[in-house]
């Protein structure tokens, strides 16, 4: 007999301390709104109107000819560089009511390779653990900066969640700003261990080690659909021991995280033959000098697509209500991405 699906659940996120509604049950409902169209052909391995490919021009001067990983300062930034990395103010204006402060801190850009064609799949092992690596160096830099309180390293992948550029890149936010989520992430690991006296990112990690929601893993680092997944096709991936941050990586767990990247962006695209679709997020601890040994660091992609042709769209309980609702099972979601090759289909 088949399993009964998934429905009228509510599962606590332990990480942001939010439930998710669970009605796979809805997954089927008909659908008469919009589709997605199929995708175009890849882009060319070169493009001369790109800001990012190498040798050409961008807002502030042009790129050299490079050949690996390349970092940039982001020309349009969304904190103000002014200070050049002198200790952020944190005086406030207005009343008890509208507050204000300024935003300070640095933004950069990091093109994963030159060629204007490939994405995070496309990379060997070696390069995307330089990539991984580039991403720890610039943590460790700006991290001892006295006007950034936290490091955010985000993927926006396809023009479904937003990209200005195709070019493979990722961006880097370091600024006076601890985002919200690393605040409640933070704040859960430190009430759970206050009052388990164990690691809440331990925890996790040993249950879904254990589960069928794994989708891949290795040495130092697992995949999977979480069981408190708040999209179809959501990927966490978790350190097999606790650290805070990129900064705490040697260069094995470095290569180790490198190379499931590639592996989980390579099944992505393998699921549906097409260019898979998501925002990539590097979850790790603020460095506003409170305590966050504690820190869950991971991996979050949150994918789009709940069907090839279908978005999950943020509608009424989304943003209107604040709440994730799932229209999925976790454990069949993973195994989907189980049963595809993690060998990169040619294009």
């Amino acid at each position: 007999m088949a399993p009964m699906p998934l429905v009228w659940e509510q599962r606590l996120h332990p990480f942001r301390n939010e439930w998710v509604l669970y009605t796979e049950h809805r997954a089927g409902r008909p659908w008469v709104g919009d589709v997605v169209a199929a995708s175009a052909e890849p882009p060319p391995s070169y493009d001369p109107a790109c800001a990012l490919c190498p040798g050409n021009e961008r807002v502030e001067g042009r790129n050299p000819d490079y050949s690996a990983v390349y970092v940039f300062p982001n020309d349009l930034p969304p904190f103000s560089t002014e200070g050049s990395g002198a200790p952020a103010t944190d005086d406030m204006t207005g009343d008890a009511l509208y507050l204000s402060r300024p935003a300070s801190g640095a933004s950069e850009v990091v093109c994963y390779h030159p060629d204007h064609s490939r994405t995070f799949a496309d990379l060997t092992a070696a390069q995307a653990a330089e990539v991984v690596a580039t991403w720890r160096g610039r943590t460790l830099e700006l991290n001892a900066r006295d006007d950034v309180a936290h490091v955010l390293i985000f993927e926006n992948k396809g023009a479904l969640v937003g990209t200005s550029n195709p070019h493979p890149h990722c961006q880097i936010y370091a600024g006076n700003l601890v985002y919200g989520i690393a605040e409640q992430e933070s704040r859960s690991a430190r009430e759970y261990v206050d009052r388990t006296g164990r690691s809440l990112l331990a925890d996790v990690v040993e249950r879904e080690a254990s589960s069928s929601r794994v989708v891949c893993e290795n040495d130092g680092f697992l995949a999977c659909v979480p069981w408190f997944a708040r999209y179809a096709y959501e990927i966490l991936i978790l350190p097999k021991a606790p650290v805070a941050g990129l900064a705490d990586l040697d260069d094995v767990l470095v290569a180790d995280l490198g190379a499931l990247m590639v592996e989980v962006s390579v099944r992505f695209d393998n699921l549906w033959s097409m260019p898979f679709p998501y925002v990539m997020a590097v979850h790790q601890a603020p460095a506003d000098g409170r305590d966050h040994r504690r820190y869950p660091f991971h991996i979050e992609y949150h994918p789009p697509l709940r069907k090839p042709d279908t978005l999950k769209y943020l509608a009424g309980p989304e943003i209107g209500g604040g709440s994730m609702t799932n229209e999925s099972d976790p454990d069949k979601k993973a195994a989907e991405l189980r049963a595809v090759s993690p060998v990169r289909k040619p294009r």
